[in-house]
């Protein structure tokens, strides 16, 4: 699978009247304002099939706006464009940025100008969950150093953090005992750019090449992105092995034990699995 090409959407000059503004006269009078939108979105599946019922429709983001426009009065242009964004990305799961322009031709201000404009830029964000594990070297530094590179990646917020936990080795047993945790949070990144992201901070701090589920200094998986499905050759989505590892699930239940995956939930799925005695250990704070 090969992350789509996202597609330009653009609604240009929409007119439509409303009662926005700070002063008691422009709710009172209305005015006209003009609307822009430019959505950029995922139409794989219209553009394939030449699909209507797959496309964003030109006519229900003109409907969006114009419930906005000519609805309850608020004070600022900029709140108007806000809400329309928030409204497309709603609608629309399709969509993963919006841009509005609210343009206000008559402005009650002792200036010649031809109008003011406030711009609202949204970009849909997306539930994102990380397994983190070392074996080798100063272990709990490292993990420590992973999560503060993670924490200040550019388009990636971490939410929530777990605690530590003393893990036996998985796959590969006749390895040192690992630490592992799970952090949870927010990302407009795109699937393959998260993995990326993981696989430079692991090389940073110094993970090398060796056997599968050997040896490491570092290890990062992305566990899920939203409620995307991905499988290619670099990537799957959910983490296809993240219900048989109880190091992944103690930690993550930990973090969103509600959390809802393939049918289950986290914490159902860490009540079901098959467990050896002491394979996982929460350290105490």
């Amino acid at each position: 699978m090969i992350e789509p090409i996202l597609t330009c959407v653009e609604v240009k000059d929409l007119c439509l009247f409303g009662y926005h503004g700070v002063l008691p006269e422009e709710n009172r009078l209305g005015q006209r304002f003009i609307i822009d939108m430019a959505i950029r979105a995922d139409l794989t599946l219209a553009q394939r099939d030449d699909a209507y019922e797959h496309a964003v429709c030109y006519g229900a983001l003109c409907d969006i706006a114009s419930k906005i426009v000519t609805g309850p009065p608020l004070a600022l242009i900029e709140t108007v464009g806000d809400r329309i964004a928030c409204a497309v990305l709603e609608q629309f799961s399709a969509v993963e940025w919006v841009q509005v322009r609210v343009r206000k031709p008559a402005v009650p201000v002792p200036y010649a100008l031809t109008e003011t404009v406030a711009v609202v830029e949204k970009q849909r964000r997306y539930d994102v969950a990380f397994s983190l594990g070392a074996n080798l070297g100063e272990r709990e530094a490292t993990l420590s150093a992973a999560v503060d590179c993670l924490s200040v990646a550019a388009g990636l917020d971490i939410l929530t953090v777990s605690s530590l936990y003393d893990s036996a080795p998985w796959g590969e047993t006749d390895q040192p005992g690992f630490v592992n945790l799970c952090v949870s949070g927010q990302t407009t990144l795109r699937p393959h750019d998260v993995l990326r992201l993981c696989k430079e901070t692991e090389r940073a701090l110094g993970r090398q090449a060796g056997r599968r589920w050997g040896e490491r200094a570092v290890d990062i998986d992305l566990l899920y992105y939203g409620e995307r499905s991905v499988s290619d050759r670099v990537l799957t989505l959910p983490h296809r092995f993240m219900f048989e590892r109880a190091f992944v699930l103690e930690p993550l239940a930990e973090i969103v034990p509600e959390r809802q995956m393939s049918g289950r939930s986290v914490k159902d799925a860490l009540a079901v699995l098959s467990r050896t005695p002491g394979d996982v250990v929460r350290r105490q704070a």
